[in-house]
């Protein structure tokens, strides 16, 4: 509940002040306690928010004193937060809405008015998860026509580029054609031979058709294609969100092709401070995707939460947390000229994973603080999920304001918003020390130590230096398969595979850079990381440096803001001329929307059994999700991204190899052609302005023709359409009562899955495409689609006949039942091999119960809710664990499965389990917070677990069945 009026019954009415402009708010000042002074910034906004919604149910006065108490209750108190919004991106966001129109109907058959169920808090849903790379540079890559019938209309003519554009690519065949063709039949002669002239010139810009793509695309036309692409293949689901829009109250709906969600939000959405009713209070924030916490590099207070809890906020219910230790990140030092923001991102994220920060606040103070840019912070705050904090909080200070001014701030706002935040001493002054408040813990980092780094092969924790790239990959090479080895023989390390591609024959080798990406995640918020990009890749074609043509590149803009200070400070056309054309707006490759390698390229691979790598700007790059035959993958700044991408392989040492060599045969090295700081930070303030966001705003409101002409049902209940294959009602209300039903103790439970450690939400819940051999494809093809037109799981997350079946269906799972990678189980009755929802459809046709081993770690990585509905729909009623990450146990408690965890010390292998037996597990009348249960297998063994329900409310909902159960019954 939030406060639109002072009334008489509120318990801190007397705390009500009255700024200059009339505007009231709660001033915790008043309190006059010693301690407020003493509380980091991040926690005094949750006591704003529980004193302005103390209501006496949700929020009490005790939640309030606890907060106040915080040096003492700190990792003790649980204490509500109701933020001031929800953000939703479109693959999180359609099963959180197809659950509340679902929700409609069963409120509807139990007789109550389903115009009653609306989201309470204001919700944001930005659609950007759909984008997939169907075209890049000229031609289409994958041949897509979701809709069966003929294909998009071919476009006609010649296109010749203007003087003032640089050349096009040297090496690009099937005439100046970026896409490398799939068929070795392909042979057209080359545009032109040799490398290209650093001198202005016409060029022939029209490909010759290759037999196989036979779809040429003009380059200014690449994000044009991409974009219809998505709007076609995605119409269903668009329709569905647009009558969202119109049937629920506070429902906001961001169209595609306007950019990713965490762009969104931080250049749309933000507001630092509301105003309603006259009232004036902090923004705050939760969403479903995880990278919400960059939000906090604004000093709004955010984080990620599953979908599940969001739609419970939606709906009215406060978010329940244990009250967090905060670590105080003090920055000292002065930032070297060369390093990135990307380079202090991985170094702070070093430092904090190491310092052992799960599930804590991070709050950022010191004199280096003020170094920072608001675009640095962000991109700091962004990564923290990686160090497993829930968020990275950067107060507002006068670099704060300063952003702002830049932006869709008018000057009475930013008043408004610096006068409130002094008034209740949530505006710093970084450097100085008086105002420091007290943390659990503090950390120093010194920022002159950050040197340019990469992370990988296989997890961002393994952070490598640049001049130490070359050494570290070969030893990745020597060391036994793991986190990072590969375990090549000495006597294969130096396989050299010959290909052909387009007419000219190229190698592999290990360590060949095959995908390089510049998208929409993590850096290309920040325009001088971006910029830096930009201007090296002018510097390169001004040198006559190319890029192998064979390198699936691309360049995913979070937002047409990147793309309009690009094009403003004039990189933009180098950025093409390597290769990196703007293939659309969204996340693409970073979810595993990557486009198809070019055969030849995939069979060298698999020939010369090749570590071949890809080179990415994002935070996501587990083995195998880019691309399956790309083994070794690295996170890496965007100008990173682009050497690497020259030099052709990430075995290269900078400082004594050269990039490339010209056609006058001179040596090309990086620290020739990578800008200066002084030059980036002044075509930053050349490009990066106010109209910048203006123009965004604009797209924004403004929208899209095939947007604004999409029809939809005007009805209070959605209109389901049975023949749908993406939106469709799910189960969990279909045995809806009134009655809370009492706990019921598992019974002879059989082990669905024996899993190891770190099994991540990739591997429970697969984002990426839909495999042709999985259960989903059976399903998909039974439904007489064919497999271009599966999608993938993110779309198809309004469909729970798809999500269960896509539920544990990653390639890489490690199953101890089978031995090796794959999405198969064991049925244990049968003792035969099967898919993983096969295997269950058994047993629940049976009657049989299911759990999950696992060890530690478990749910790692993004936020996603089928993480925990896919296995509830497949029969799971516990998983039992050594570990578990936060976000993804509470997930697991919103669905009413149970989070049980091995005693310390204990886990499957210390107790002899061969998860063959079966598993009773006796649930007692009343459960309580962090209960010790009994588990009792069929070999007579009987050990102890601790139900991980953190309070109170936890076991609420876990004996209703779950958070949705819970909400609909509190309308019956």
């Amino acid at each position: 509940m939030a406060l639109t009026s002072p009334v008489k019954e509120h318990p801190y009415s007397h705390l009500i002040e009255t700024l200059k402009d009339g505007t009231k708010f709660f001033s915790p000042q008043k309190l006059n306690d010693p301690r407020y002074d003493k509380l980091p910034l991040s926690i005094r906004v949750l006591l704003e928010a529980a004193i302005r919604n103390c209501d006496g149910f949700y929020t009490k006065e005790e939640d309030v004193q606890n907060i106040l108490d915080w040096q003492q209750q700190q990792s003790k108190a649980e204490v509500p937060f109701s933020p001031a919004r929800v953000l939703l991106q479109d693959f999180t966001g359609i099963p959180a809405m197809v659950d509340l129109a679902a929700m409609r109907d069963a409120v509807a058959k139990h007789g109550i008015d389903p115009s009653l169920v609306n989201p309470k808090c204001p919700t944001d849903l930005i659609v950007d998860h759909s984008l997939q790379i169907d075209y890049s540079k000229c031609a289409i890559q994958n041949a897509p026509n979701p809709g069966g019938g003929d294909g998009p209309n071919q476009s006609q003519g010649p296109s010749r580029s203007t003087p003032s554009r640089p050349p096009s690519r040297g090496g690009s065949h099937c005439g100046s054609q970026r896409g490398p063709c799939s068929k070795a039949a392909c042979s057209d002669p080359p545009a032109s031979s040799g490398r290209p002239s650093a001198s202005v010139q016409q060029i022939e810009n029209t490909p010759l058709l290759c037999p196989f793509h036979l779809q040429p695309v003009s380059e200014p036309e690449t994000a044009l294609k991409n974009q219809e692409m998505e709007l076609i293949r995605n119409k269903e689901r668009l329709r569905f969100f647009k009558w969202c829009s119109k049937a629920f109250k506070n429902v906001n709906v961001v169209p595609p092709d306007v950019g990713a969600v965490h762009q969104v939000n931080l250049e749309y959405l933000s507001r630092v401070i509301q105003v309603s009713n006259s009232f004036v209070y902090p923004d705050s924030v939760v969403g479903t995707d995880s990278h919400t916490t960059m939000i906090n590099g604004l000093g709004i207070l955010g984080w990620g939460v599953g979908g599940i809890e969001s739609e419970a906020v939606m709906l009215g219910q406060p978010v329940s947390l244990t009250l967090p230790q905060v670590v105080g990140c003090k920055l000292v030092g002065s930032i070297n000229p060369l390093t990135t923001s990307i380079d202090i991102v991985l170094g702070i994220t070093k430092h904090l994973r190491q310092a052992g920060i799960s599930g804590k606040f991070v709050e950022f103070f010191g004199p280096g603080v003020s170094q920072l840019s608001a675009p640095d912070r962000t991109t700091i705050a962004n990564m923290c999920p990686e160090y497993n904090a829930t968020v990275s909080f950067f107060p507002v200070d006068q670099v704060t304001l300063k952003h702002f001014k830049k932006t869709n701030f008018t000057q009475d706002k930013l008043e408004l918003l610096e006068s409130y935040l002094k008034a209740v001493k949530l505006f710093r002054s970084y450097e100085d020390p008086s105002e420091d408040p007290q943390y659990s813990e503090v950390i120093e980092i010194n920022l002159s130590s950050m040197v340019p780094c990469v992370s990988g092969p296989k997890r961002p924790q393994d952070r490598v230096s640049v001049s130490s790239m070359k050494e570290d990959f070969q030893s990745c090479l020597d060391e036994k398969v793991g986190f990072k080895g590969f375990h090549i023989l000495k006597e294969k390390q130096e396989t050299r595979v010959p290909f052909q591609h387009c007419g000219q024959e190229y190698h592999l080798a290990h360590g060949s850079v095959v995908i390089a990406a510049v998208i929409s995640c993590t850096n290309n918020c920040n325009p001088s990381v971006m910029l830096t990009a930009g201007l090296l890749a002018k510097k390169a074609v001004e040198a006559g440096l190319v890029v192998k043509p064979y390198i699936r590149t691309s360049l995913a803009p979070g937002s047409g803001m990147v793309t309009h200070y690009l094009n403003t400070s004039g990189v933009l056309p180098y950025f093409s001329q390597l290769g990196f054309e703007v293939i659309g707006y969204g996340c693409a490759t970073c979810v595993g929307n990557t486009a198809p390698l070019p055969e030849a390229v995939v069979d060298a691979i698999k020939q010369g059994d090749l570590v071949a790598c890809g080179v990415l700007s994002g935070n996501r790059h587990f083995e195998g999700r880019l691309c399956d035959c790309v083994r070794a993958n690295y996170l890496a700044s965007p100008p990173l991204v682009v050497a690497y991408a020259l030099a052709g392989t990430v075995g290269i040492d900078f400082e004594k190899e050269p990039l490339g060599v010209t056609s006058e045969g001179k040596e090309v090295y990086l620290r020739d052609i990578w800008p200066s700081r002084e030059e980036v930070q002044q075509t930053e303030e050349d490009t990066v302005i106010s109209s910048i966001f203006k123009d965004l705003r604009g797209r924004m409101e403004k929208g899209n023709t095939f947007w604004n002409n999409i029809e939809y049902p005007e009805s209070v209940v959605f209109s389901w359409d049975q023949k749908s294959t993406y939106i469709r009602s799910p189960s969990f209300f279909s045995k809806l009562s009134k009655e809370v039903p009492p706990p019921q103790s598992i019974e002879s439970a059989h082990v669905l899955l024996f899993l190891g450690d770190k099994v991540t939400t990739d591997h429970i819940s697969p984002a990426g495409s839909i495999a042709r051999v999985s259960a989903a494809a059976k399903y998909l093809l039974s439904k007489r689609l064919t497999p271009r037109e599966f999608n993938s799981y993110g779309a198809r997350r309004g469909n729970d006949a798809v999500m269960t079946r896509g539920t544990f269906a990653s390639i890489k799972l490690q199953n101890r039942f089978i031995g090796k990678p794959g999405p198969k189980t064991l049925h244990i009755p049968s003792n035969q091999t099967l898919d993983v929802f096969e295997a269950a459809e058994r047993y629940q046709k049976d009657g049989i119960p299911l759990i999950i081993l696992a060890g530690k770690d478990y749910g790692s990585g993004n936020s996603r809710d089928w993480v925990a509905k896919g296995p509830y729909l497949l029969g799971v009623r516990a998983v039992i664990a050594e570990s578990f990450e936060k976000l993804h146990k509470n997930q697991l408690v919103g669905m009413g499965i149970m989070p049980l965890q091995f005693l310390p010390g204990q886990n499957a292998d210390s107790l002899e389990l061969s998860g063959k037996e079966k598993f009773t597990i006796t649930l007692p009348d009343s459960l309580s917070p962090r209960q010790q249960l009994t588990v009792k297998t069929s070999q007579g063994k009987s050990f102890s677990v601790t139900a991980l329900f953190d309070t109170e409310l936890d076991v609420i909902f876990f004996q209703h069945g779950g958070h949705l159960k819970y909400v609909a019954r509190t309308l019956l």
